[in-house]
């Protein structure tokens, strides 16, 4: 991992969420150039600001800096929804998972997703 790692988490981070560098400083009560310094490699954050940025995103420096996750909000959600099931079907969930063709359950989120947008008109 290099020094422009930062840089390109934030800038991704923030596109997720929607937002501009000069909205995201003035949130984190910077000033309106703070994260273009950042992502353009030409500062790097404090610890604080650094902790305050994972705060913005309500993710912890672990989720931040672990590169296997694309989107840290949405996997913490889910990880928030599966700690509500039992131990037994998280097993099951697993399961289903390993064994699903990863086709079958691409199809399954793609006819849920199709029926809820049917059902919320």
């Amino acid at each position: 991992m290099d020094k422009k790692f930062i840089g390109e988490r934030i800038t991704k981070l923030r596109m997720q969420k929607d937002i501009s560098e000069r909205e995201l400083s003035l949130n984190l009560g910077k000033a309106h150039n703070y994260i273009y310094s950042i992502s353009s490699g030409k500062i790097l954050p404090t610890m604080e600001s650094f902790l305050d940025i994972c705060d913005y995103f309500e993710i912890t420096p672990s989720d931040f800096f672990d590169e296997q996750i694309e989107n840290p909000p949405l996997a913490r959600n889910i990880l928030k929804e599966l700690n509500k099931l039992s131990e037994k079907e998280m097993s099951l969930l697993l399961e289903i998972m390993e064994t699903a063709e990863p086709d079958f359950i691409k199809s399954y989120l793609w006819f849920m997703n199709k029926f809820r947008s049917n059902h919320s008109r």
